[in-house]
C-alpha cells in the first residue's frame, strides 16, 4: 500500500534572505534581490546585474553558522548553501534526535545544475598562474555535486541512499519527486531533498552571457530585469542560493506530532527530446510533464488553485509555458492564479524548484497568490491571471510548481492543503 508523504520542514538561502522567512516577507512586499554584480570584476561582461546570496551581518547570510571558516574554504558555495539550507529544514521538521534505525532509513537528494563552477573558476586560474603544485587537494571534492548531499548526511548522520541529480534547472524539482517516491513506495521513511546552485561567478555569468540567455537591458535598474510574460523581457537573470524540504509519510508526521506544510499529491516528468536550450515550439513537453503530474495526483484538472511557473524571463519560454498551461487546463486555465517568483530573485538554475517549492507550500499556508513583480505589459498570448504586480489572496488548495531545463528536461510537483 503506498504511503502518503507530506512535508515537515523547510529551509532556504537566497538573493532575498538569509531563511524562509526573510524569502517569504520579501516575495510579499514585493521586494527584489536583484543587484550589481558586486563581487568579481563583471567590466568585460554585458552582463552586470544578478541575484546575489549577501553575505555579512545585519540580518544577511552568515556561512559561519552553518559551517567553520576552515571548512568553507575546502568546499564550493553552493555546497554552503546546501548545508545551510538543509540545517534549517532539520530543525524546522525536529529530526535532530533521529534513532539509529531511523538514520539508516533517511535519504538524502539535492541536486544542482552545474555545481562547483565557481571551484573549477578559481582552480583553473591557480593552474595557469601558479602552476599544478598550488591546487587543492580538496579541488576534486569540492566540486561534485553529490558531495551537497554528502556533507549533509556527513553532518547529521544520515545513512540512507545519498546522490545528487543533476537536471539543469529542473534539478530541485527531480529530487524532491524522486524524494517523494521513494517514500511513498517505502523504500525510505525520511528524505531531505532540494537544490543548490552557485552561478553567480566570473565563469557562471559569462557562459550563460555567451550564450545571449541573459538579461542585458536592464543593468541600469536591476529589480526591473527580471520580467516573467512582460514584452519587454529580454532574458533571465542568474541568480544563487539553495532550498530543501524534509519529507515523510503522513502517519510518521502524525505520529511525532509536528507541523505539516502540506501533502505531495503528485509528480510527473517528460522531455521535450528537442533542443539543447530552446523549448518545444507546441509546448507538448511542458504540458506532458504536468499531465503526467495530475495523472499521478489522481485529480480533476480544475482543481489547481495554483501554478509557480518556470517562468524565467526569456522570450519564447514564457510564451510556450503559457500555451502548455492553456493546453492542459482547457477554459479551467483562466481560473487559476499564476505566477513567477523568478521576478523577485531571478533564476536560481538547479535550487529554483526547491525555492519555488516551499513558495508553493507557503502559499497554500497563507492563503495567498505571490506577485509576478514587473509585469507591466503581458506579451501577446500571456493573457491567463499571471499575477501582475500585486500578490493575491485566494483559497489554495492544491499548488503546482513547474521546472523546465536545458535539454528539454521538465518536471512538476503538486502539493495539497492538509
Amino acid at each position: 500500500m503506498k504511503r502518503r508523504v507530506v512535508v515537515t520542514g523547510i529551509g532556504a538561502v537566497t538573493p532575498l534572505g538569509p531563511a524562509v522567512d526573510s524569502m517569504w516577507d520579501g516575495i510579499l512586499n514585493g521586494r527584489s534581490g536583484i543587484g550589481i554584480i558586486d563581487t568579481f570584476d563583471a567590466s568585460d561582461i554585458a552582463v552586470k546585474i544578478a541575484g546575489k546570496v549577501k553575505c555579512g551581518d545585519g540580518g544577511e547570510f552568515n556561512p559561519d553558522i552553518y559551517m567553520p571558516p576552515s571548512e568553507q574554504r575546502k568546499v564550493d558555495k553552493f555546497i554552503v548553501y546546501a548545508v545551510a539550507a538543509a540545517a534549517q529544514a532539520i530543525a524546522d521538521a525536529g529530526l535532530q534526535d533521529l534513532s539509529d534505525e531511523q538514520r539508516r532509513k533517511t535519504s538524502v537528494t539535492i541536486g544542482s545544475g552545474i555545481g562547483g563552477v565557481s571551484g573549477l573558476y578559481d582552480t583553473s586560474v591557480t593552474l595557469l598562474t601558479n602552476g599544478g603544485r598550488r591546487v587543492s587537494p580538496f579541488f576534486i571534492p569540492s566540486v561534485l555535486i553529490n558531495l551537497a548531499s554528502g556533507h549533509v548526511a556527513m553532518r547529521h548522520g544520515f545513512y540512507g541512499p545519498n546522490y545528487g541529480i543533476v537536471s539543469a534547472c529542473t534539478s530541485g524539482t527531480h529530487s524532491i519527486g524522486e524524494a517523494f517516491r521513494s517514500i511513498r513506495d517505502g523504500y525510505v521513511d525520511f528524505a531531505v531533498a532540494g537544490g543548490a546552485e552557485h552561478a553567480v561567478c566570473r565563469l557562471g555569468v559569462t557562459g550563460f552571457a555567451a550564450a545571449r540567455a541573459l538579461s542585458t537591458g536592464f543593468n541600469d535598474r536591476p529589480e526591473a530585469a527580471s520580467r516573467p510574460w512582460d514584452r519587454d523581457r529580454d532574458g533571465f537573470v542568474v541568480g544563487e542560493g539553495a532550498g530543501v524540504l524534509i519529507l515523510e509519510a503522513l502517519e510518521s508526521a502524525q505520529r511525532r506530532g509536528c507541523k505539516i506544510y502540506g501533502e505531495i499529491v503528485g509528480y510527473g516528468a517528460s522531455c521535450d527530446a528537442y533542443h539543447i536550450t530552446a523549448p518545444r515550439p507546441d509546448a507538448s513537453g511542458a504540458a506532458l510533464s504536468m499531465k503526467n503530474a495530475i495523472d499521478d495526483a489522481r485529480i480533476d484538472v480544475g482543481s489547481i488553485d495554483y501554478i509557480n511557473a518556470h517562468g524565467t524571463s526569456t522570450p519564447h519560454g514564457d510564451v510556450a509555458e503559457v500555451k502548455a498551461i492553456k493546453d492542459v487546463f482547457g477554459h479551467n486555465a483562466e481560473n487559476i492564479n499564476i505566477s513567477s517568483t523568478k521576478s523577485h530573485m531571478g533564476h536560481l538554475l538547479g535550487a529554483a524548484g526547491a525555492v519555488e517549492a516551499i513558495i508553493c507550500l507557503l502559499s497554500i499556508r497563507d492563503g495567498v497568490a505571490p506577485a509576478t513583480l514587473n509585469l507591466e505589459n503581458p506579451d501577446d498570448g500571456c493573457d491567463l491571471n499571471l499575477t501582475p504586480l500585486t500578490p493575491q489572496d485566494r483559497r489554495i488548495r492544491y499548488a503546482m510548481s513547474n521546472s523546465f531545463g536545458f535539454g528539454g528536461t521538465n518536471g512538476t510537483i503538486i502539493f495539497k492543503h492538509i
